[in-house]
């Protein structure tokens, strides 16, 4: 039994390590605010080119964020595209099908996956590039599809092992309501399991978003280069913005350049927090809506 002395100088070391972590965090924020909000402006964004003519893509803005900014969000959208449904169609097999050998392998070999550094992952995706340009497509080259597959391919393990736990952690006895009632498994899982795990699915996906967001050690090897405009097609060179922040803060030529790479840290932490309340916007109401049906 647990004296109340060491419960409460347990709640007092938990309060504490919340407080430095939250005032780690307050810190890191107002350093980047207070360098980088005086950058944040139109200039930083579109340079010298109009404001409608970046937007409808009538003229290339050349010093500015907008091509980075667009190449972001290009890359985060074509990478979860291409990684939820594999990562929730494995991690439903290894929760609902398979066998309990099969299912220990797979989960080791996915725990291996996910502490694989990402710039090893990138290296690998710059391999496959250079295969398939010199046995089979001469005109591939780095490009957009290329950093999002290597990027889904990063967060997969994440995904599945999220789907996969999320399944797992079911009661019994809600596994149990769907086939009482004649349904078959894929029934079950479709109407009864999937509904009920999906908050903690979700939140493995909004997870997923922020690691493609700030991701720059694949993308510098796979299709990133500083000055490729907006992308025309997933098989062209992009700007983003962690290869620009990257860029910036390792070879700027004054002041002003370091602080327009502040300024470039506040403009990605703003997008990464509206998609996570998107994402969270989107969680909610599906749960809702799940709730609802049911």
């Amino acid at each position: 039994m647990v004296s109340p002395f060491w419960d409460r100088a347990f709640r007092l070391f938990a309060w504490g390590c919340s407080l430095v972590l939250m005032g780690t965090f307050l810190i890191i924020i107002g350093f980047l605010c207070i360098k980088g909000y005086t950058a944040l402006n139109l200039r930083l964004i579109f340079g010298d080119t109009g404001f409608w003519d970046a937007v409808v893509l009538r003229r290339q803005v050349f010093d500015g964020l907008f091509p980075a900014m667009a190449g972001t969000l290009c890359l985060i959208l074509l990478s979860v595209v291409l990684a939820v449904p594999l990562g929730l169609s494995t991690g439903i097999f290894l929760a609902e099908y398979a066998s309990p050998r099969v299912k220990w392998f797979f989960s080791f070999v996915f725990d291996i996956l996910a502490g694989i550094p990402s710039i090893v992952v990138g290296l690998f995706g710059f391999s496959i590039t250079l295969f398939l340009h010199q046995s089979f497509f001469d005109r591939l080259y780095p490009c957009l599809l290329i950093s999002a597959l290597s990027l889904a391919f990063l967060v997969l393990p994440y995904m599945i092992r999220t789907t996969q736990m999320a399944l797992e952690s079911l009661p019994a006895s809600l596994r149990l309501t769907a086939p009482s009632l004649g349904a078959t498994q894929l029934q079950s899982i479709v109407y009864v399991l999937l509904p009920a795990a999906l908050s903690t699915i979700l939140s493995g996906i909004i997870l997923s978003i922020g690691r493609c967001a700030e991701d720059t050690a694949v993308i510098m090897l796979t299709g990133a280069v500083a000055t490729a405009g907006i992308p025309r097609s997933v098989f062209s060179s992009f700007e983003a913005l962690p290869f620009y922040i990257y860029y910036i803060s390792s070879q700027y030529a004054d002041h002003s350049e370091l602080i327009n790479g502040y300024g470039a840290c506040l403009v990605l932490i703003f997008i990464c927090m509206n998609l996570f309340v998107l994402s969270h916007f989107l969680k909610k109401r599906l749960s809702q809506k799940l709730l609802f049906r049911h």
